[in-house]
């Protein structure tokens, strides 16, 4: 088991997965309530004083409400940028074991390497994640790498070059432009939060994206963190049929609220 991943949950209801190597089982975001936390762990017959350590994306609820199911287990390590851990503690009652890393650098936790690095949506100071375990030639324990992308509005230059040397790439399709636009349950200015530069990326953003790198090194795609309202999985399939043949690999479409089985990076 070079690395598996398992999403628990995406969405605007909760994002969640569970990321394992030989010496760590880590979780990146805990976006449910403590106690659906406890449940989503036990499908996997694990606990959260189980869990090594917590990835955190930025301080968004959707992201981030189920943090205190880790206040009174300080083993678990709980990393996240400076900003990131203030924004999350004032509303925990308890202290947390907060691991701090800054934003843009690179650091080991056991036989994972992070490199967090910044992505632009209306958060303190939200990050993407590049996780790899394992090394360049050694064909007992071949170098893998996971990029996890969700909550952008835009995707700068640092972030496609971050995209490229990875096996997986995980990243938002959040919503469908014109479905967009139809709704009727969002305010003018939370459509324009949506889909501006600090937002979510739409279904063309992120097909631009992957057609513009079309790593060969790429041997999974998941689409995440689409919008229930907003967006449809005919509308994401579409956008995929222009891009299936362009890129040889496998693609998961992530519906909202839903999960995925785990897959490997052997």
């Amino acid at each position: 088991m070079a690395m598996r991943i398992r999403i628990l949950g995406s969405g605007s209801s909760g994002n969640c997965a569970l990321l394992q190597t030989e010496q760590a089982r880590v979780l990146i975001d805990v976006g449910f309530s403590p106690r659906r936390t406890r449940e989503l762990l036990a499908e996997e017959n694990l606990k959260p004083e189980e869990i090594d350590a917590v990835f955190l994306t930025h301080e968004h609820g959707d992201h981030a409400a189920g943090i205190a199911s880790f206040a009174r287990a300080p083993q678990v390590a709980l990393f996240a940028n400076a900003a990131t851990a203030r924004a999350v503690q004032d509303r925990v009652e308890h202290p947390l074991a907060w691991k701090l890393f800054e934003t843009g650098s690179r650091f080991r936790f056991r036989d994972l390497e992070i490199d967090a690095f910044a992505v632009p949506h209306d958060a303190h100071d939200p990050v993407g994640f590049r996780f790899s375990t394992g090394f360049d030639g050694d064909l007992l324990a071949p170098r893998r790498s996971l990029a996890w992308l969700t909550d952008l509005g835009h995707v700068p230059q640092h972030v496609r070059e971050r995209l490229r040397d990875c096996d997986a790439v995980v990243v938002e399709s959040n919503h469908c432009p014109t479905l967009l636009q139809a709704d009727h349950r969002r305010p003018w200015s939370t459509k324009q939060r949506i889909s501006g530069r600090h937002g979510h990326l739409s279904n063309e953003a992120a097909r631009e994206l992957l057609a513009s790198i079309a790593s060969p090194r790429w041997r999974r795609i998941v689409l995440t963190h689409l919008s229930r309202d907003c967006n449809s999985l005919d509308a994401v399939e579409r956008m995929l049929a222009t891009l299936r043949p362009h890129l040889d690999c496998e693609f998961t479409v992530v519906a909202p609220g839903g999960n995925t089985p785990f897959w490997d990076l052997a």
